[in-house]
């Protein structure tokens, strides 16, 4: 029998507790019981707690709540598993696991590889390249995903899990809506009391793993004046719904004060307004005051660009010169109550632009989010290249499109600010979608992530879909493995994940994926090939040939789908399902964008409905790893272009 002694009394390592004994289990089904005992002095079996418990140095932790150590020192009996902070020592419980032979591909049962084997030494000790390394709620959530999400989030070494809005009622209605979808599947509503009690329980989750706690986000520009930032203009007219004196609180734009495109959380309030920014800084007070499970308030504008306010007050300052008073207001209340809670602000849209005049006073309670929504990721940033950056005009901007663009705005944020600066990313957002193979898209991931590192950005927050697992999980793999550690190759991260995935035939399949690539075209599906100014981007007879001919590709490739059809491995069995009906759901949108690329815009929008019709029949089938409602409606973002201007769509 092998014992496990908690050294250390706490939650979270009560949790790794439970997972180590689960997975030894696991591996060594006829070695007996695994036994947790509360043992402190105890030295036989497994002994998991706190580095400083063990007398271990962490002096490399300049923050020992932000900061990851991990520490393994085991043989064949046992030995120390330790972290510096309870989440570091359930990350050591799983990098111990993966050390000896476990891999955590999907969320999910079926997703995990786990080896029957005796387990081996293992000597380890880590600290991981970025501070802040997680995800944040998007697309169209179900309950059961998010559980499983928040659940494999720390498998892969994350420590970070964000939940966007006061309640997320948007991303859940889509989803039980069945948005894209609804003759396969009748909408179930819920109710916003529903959402808001299933992110209690998210939040309840997050905090068993011990993982940071990231909240919020878009809606402070309107909740503070008892307008729900939940609402989508799909719920009537919500402007009419104003009242004369929240109407006064919001942004003047255009001769007149309301909701941008009736939408709240599009919509900016009036910065240079004093009476304003008192009731949004008391409120975002109180929000933190009550909801102190949160790690990271973020406290951000309006989620729309070119929307600023045009009163006279207001074009005295730049809008981030306004959002740093507003930052710095609420810090001063924050300090009044004896409050520590962080704040995360933001570098989007209007505030890429940096503040001209003003200044953080209290930097050290500050962190700042670089969100290049607009960039292009079909090419990663050069090492060095020099841009000359456009000056801020209100209302009137032309967001850059080039990553290393992006990134000069952001050094001159840096000049102002010298606080830990965090990637906002959207690798896993519609562009993941346009990478039909997964591969490019992950080769994306990690030539960014090596980059920022570089350039001393320490986190990354992907805003993106939960279930970024089809074709398979590659690119949401190579994400979190090299946020963990930006050494390793891209190739071995492949070769790692794949040969898991499907087994040693696993090239044979990732020749497949990339022709598949090949012809689809990442750049194209970004609309960044045409030349032809007076079509859509998405003209190309060249690619109307080459999607014609798609069929011979798919015929190979379900060939060697069959040849690997079941495994004894379960995991290489679900891998290869879902390649069956990825298959098909790239059958059904060459059809639709075969008569895009060949201009006929009416055949393409009759056809991309049938695909989201018949690729709908088995969501439900795939649904853990597949988020059929943003994939078509990123697709909407391509049939919807007439023109060679496309507006991002955002929801």
């Amino acid at each position: 029998m092998l014992y496990i002694n908690k050294i250390t009394p706490n939650n979270v390592i009560d949790f790794a507790a439970e997972e180590l004994k689960k997975y030894l289990r696991m591996m060594m089904p006829e070695a007996g019981d695994v036994k947790i005992v509360s043992a402190p002095e105890r030295e036989d079996g497994f002994c998991l707690g706190l580095m400083q418990d063990f007398g271990l140095d962490v002096s490399d932790a300049e923050d020992l709540d932000l900061d990851d150590i991990l520490y393994i020192d085991c043989n064949e009996q046992g030995g120390i598993i330790s972290g510096d902070n309870p989440r570091s020592v359930l990350l050591a419980v799983y990098e111990y696991l993966r050390q000896n032979g476990c891999c955590w591909l999907y969320p999910g049962i079926d997703g995990e590889y786990i080896p029957m084997k005796n387990i081996d030494p293992v000597k380890y000790r880590h600290k991981p390249a970025m501070r802040y390394r997680g995800q944040c709620n998007e697309g169209a959530e179900s309950q059961q995903c998010m559980m499983a999400a928040i659940d494999f989030a720390p498998k892969l070494g994350m420590n970070v899990f964000m939940l966007e809005f006061r309640i997320p009622t948007a991303y859940y209605s889509i989803y039980y809506n069945h948005l894209h979808n609804e003759k396969n599947r009748p909408p179930e509503p819920v109710t916003k009391e529903q959402v808001f009690q299933w992110k209690r329980m998210c939040e309840s989750e997050i905090s068993k793993r011990g993982l940071q706690f990231h909240d919020i986000g878009h809606g402070w520009s309107v909740d503070p004046f008892g307008i729900d930032s939940s609402l989508r203009s799909s719920d009537g007219d919500n402007d009419a719904r104003l009242t004369d004196e929240q109407r006064e609180q919001l942004a003047l734009v255009g001769g007149r004060r309301g909701l941008i495109k009736n939408t709240p959380s599009y919509t900016q309030f009036c910065m240079g307004s004093k009476k304003a920014r008192d009731i949004v800084s008391e409120y975002v007070a109180d929000y933190a005051e009550k909801h102190s499970n949160t790690d990271f308030l973020h406290v951000w504008l309006g989620d729309s660009v070119n929307s600023q306010c045009e009163c006279d007050l207001c074009r005295e300052k730049t809008p981030s010169d306004w959002y740093v008073i507003l930052l710095n207001e609420i810090d001063e209340k924050l300090t009044a109550r004896g409050l520590s809670a962080r704040i995360a602000f933001i570098s989007y849209v209007d505030t890429i632009w940096p503040p001209v005049c003003e200044r953080l006073n209290n930097p050290k309670r500050f962190i700042l989010l670089f969100a290049p929504i607009t960039r292009s990721y079909t090419k990663s940033v050069p090492s060095s290249h020099e841009f000359d950056l456009a000056p801020y005009t209100r209302n009137t901007l032309v967001m850059p499109n080039c990553f290393g663009e992006n990134l000069a705005y952001l050094e001159e944020w840096k000049k102002r600010y010298a606080g830990d600066t965090v990637a906002f990313e959207y690798h896993f957002w519609r562009h993941q979608y346009y990478d039909v193979s997964g591969i490019e898209i992950a080769k994306r991931v990690s030539e960014d992530i090596k980059e920022y590192k570089k350039r001393k950005i320490i986190g990354m927050i992907e805003d993106g879909t939960q279930r970024s697992y089809f074709p398979n999980g590659l690119a949401f793999y190579t994400y979190a493995r090299t946020m963990f550690d930006t050494a390793l190759d891209f190739e071995a991260v492949k070769e790692e994940y794949l040969s898991h995935a499907y087994g040693e035939d696993w090239r044979e399949f990732v020749g497949y994926l990339e022709e598949l690539g090949n012809v689809f075209g990442f750049a194209y599906l970004e609309g960044e090939e045409s030349s032809d100014e007076k079509r859509s981007p998405y003209y190309s007879p060249e690619r109307a040939d080459a999607l014609t001919n798609i069929e011979q590709i798919l015929s190979r490739g379900q060939l060697l789908i069959r040849s690997h059809y079941n495994s004894p491995v379960r995991v290489q069995t679900v891998s290869v399902r879902l390649l069956e009906r990825h298959a098909e759901y790239l059958r059904q949108l060459s059809k639709a964008l075969s008569e895009k690329a060949k201009g006929n815009d009416e055949e393409a929008d009759r056809l991309i409905k049938a695909a989201s019709e018949r690729i709908g029949s088995f969501e439900s089938e795939i649904e853990l790893y597949y988020d059929h409602t943003l994939a078509f409606h990123s697709w909407d973002g391509i049939f919807s272009a007439r023109t060679k201007s496309v507006e991002p769509i955002i929801y």
